[in-house]
């Protein structure tokens, strides 16, 4: 998207990656755009916007990632200093805004109690059934060509257990920054 997020007269160009990083270039030169800015996700980006969403005068990029989250980034200062001895005081639409956030948590987490009592009863049933849920994979397998290896990359909209990759062939795996994954091998059988 182009959005002049930095308010300076001039769109910037908003970039969301497939790696999950969020970009602002600036085009302070009529050469070649400038990073100026950038935030890192833990998932692919779908979609990104940048506008005026949540409060106005404000101004927020929104990314909507793979498996769905809507992720925001604002303009809007989060810290407020206060003097020395001065207590720091909430003004009343923030306090009304926090009262309601909590009660929406607490709705919710009343909610969740009562599905998962809910699943429990419906589980221990002898009637019960037990199916795996069908969901979506977003898989990537490209090659990099700086250091001639390939790149996997998985993503669902639920956690991986266990992924296992099966070769004919010796593989060398290359542990990388965004990797949380714990490598075991082993030995197949060739029969």
């Amino acid at each position: 998207d182009s959005f002049d997020i930095l308010g300076d007269g001039v769109k910037e160009l908003l970039v969301g990656r497939d790696d999950g990083m969020i970009e602002i270039y600036n085009f302070e030169s009529a050469d070649d755009p400038v990073l100026r800015h950038d935030y890192a996700l833990s998932e692919s980006i779908a979609s990104i916007q940048g506008g005026c969403v949540g409060k106005d005068g404000y101004d927020e990029i929104l990314a909507a990632t793979y498996s769905g989250w809507l992720t925001g980034l604002t303009t809007e200062p989060v810290h407020r200093e206060g003097g020395s001895g001065e207590e720091l005081k909430l003004s009343q639409e923030m306090q009304s805004k926090i009262s309601s956030l909590r009660n929406e948590l607490e709705q919710l987490q009343i909610k969740v109690l009562h599905e998962r009592e809910k699943y429990q009863q419906s589980s221990q049933s002898s009637t019960a059934v037990s199916s795996v849920p069908a969901f979506s994979v977003n898989e990537k397998f490209t090659l990099n060509k700086d250091d001639a290896s390939y790149s996997l990359v998985l993503e669902v909209q639920t956690a991986i257990d266990n992924v296992l990759v099966q070769s004919d062939v010796p593989l060398d795996l290359l542990d990388v920054d965004k990797n949380s994954a714990v490598v075991s091998f082993s030995s197949c059988d060739s029969e």
